[in-house]
């Protein structure tokens, strides 16, 4: 079930089910405003975004209540997430999953949201969007290639193609707007190559595995898995998350793999990434493609959960193509 596009005029909630937006600076808050409201869109907030505890996020009750309310009023037609974390898992058994259901809209955040938006699509069905939150609309230069992907993602029927940025970065944005590195990025990894088409299944591969045995876990059964992960990452632990992943009885039946771009800090390269793949009989013949642009380092696509995509996995001839319709 894909939700209706967003069009000029249409009110966009901004809701905190991770951590709290009292963490994200004035400054910033001001860009994202400013930047959505230039697209056309109506802003507003969900009435617990700024509150907080100790662990900077506030509680199962308050961020239930945006994300309810916020699925509820009529009048919002897409809900974006403040920022990401580490608990939305904590409000899955208490969700109304009917509820949102009956209100289809577009929903859209990364990381710790990942937890969220596989439960929404195997409870309900709903298409969910892997993409920038709030906060990332506050980033002052190198957005272009964000937003023009979520506006492909959010307001088009059209299919679009996943491609490299022209360059990319990782540096700490939110500290200093101005003082930005970006290094140029010369296509994707092919770790290996091959054809493939499939649904979209993934997001932030720690988040997703927190999952596993669960009610909210989606099935893999014919998925283009994708997968990211942050700096808190690195060789070792992305290949055992991996790993678990592939565990799963339905692993067996994967399409493609598609691996986000690492953080530097993370000191994945890509000859490690070569190498851990290598070990996976699971992937043994299907499509592998690294240094995607989604999850953690900027610029990002924003990949939709639950619709088609086909991949080509050829050296320059590289494509992802995501078809925009179940």
């Amino acid at each position: 079930m894909i939700p209706a596009k967003l069009v000029p005029g249409d009110e966009i909630r901004v809701i905190a089910p991770s951590t709290s937006m009292a963490i994200i600076k004035e400054a910033q808050i001001g860009i994202a405003v400013n930047r959505l409201n230039s697209l056309g869109f109506k802003v507003t907030f969900g009435k617990n975004t700024g509150a907080h505890d100790e662990f900077f996020s506030s509680s199962i009750a308050e961020r239930l209540e945006d994300l309810h309310d916020a699925f509820a009023d009529r009048n919002v037609k897409g809900v974006l997430t403040a920022i990401g974390g580490y608990n939305s898992n904590q409000l899955l058994k208490y969700i109304d999953y009917e509820l949102i259901l009956n209100n289809p809209k577009v929903f859209c955040g990364y990381s710790d949201i990942t937890a969220l938006q596989s439960a929404i699509y195997k409870k309900t069905g709903l298409v969910t969007y892997s993409g920038p939150h709030f906060s990332s609309f506050g980033v002052k230069h190198g957005f272009e290639y964000t937003l023009e992907s979520f506006l492909s993602a959010v307001t088009n029927d059209a299919p679009y193609t996943v491609e490299p940025s022209p360059a990319w970065s990782d540096d700490p944005w939110f500290l200093d707007q101005e003082n930005r590195t970006f290094i140029e990025q010369d296509g994707y990894l092919v770790v290996q190559e091959g054809s493939a088409s499939g649904k979209l299944i993934g997001g932030n591969l720690c988040t997703l595995n927190l999952l596993q045995g669960a009610e909210y876990m989606p099935s893999l059964k014919d998925a283009i898995l994708f997968v990211e992960d942050d700096y808190e990452s690195h060789g070792r632990t992305f290949d055992r998350d991996l790993q678990s992943l592939l565990h799963l009885p339905d692993a067996k039946d994967i399409k493609a793999l598609l691996i986000g771009r690492f953080q530097k800090d993370s000191g994945v390269t890509d000859e490690a990434i070569r190498h851990i793949i290598a070990t996976k009989e699971e992937l043994k013949g299907i499509p592998v493609i690294a240094n995607v642009n989604f999850g953690h380092v900027q610029p990002f696509a924003a990949i939709p959960i639950g619709v088609s995509a086909s991949v080509k996995a050829a050296g320059s001839n590289t494509e992802i193509i995501i078809e925009n319709k179940e």
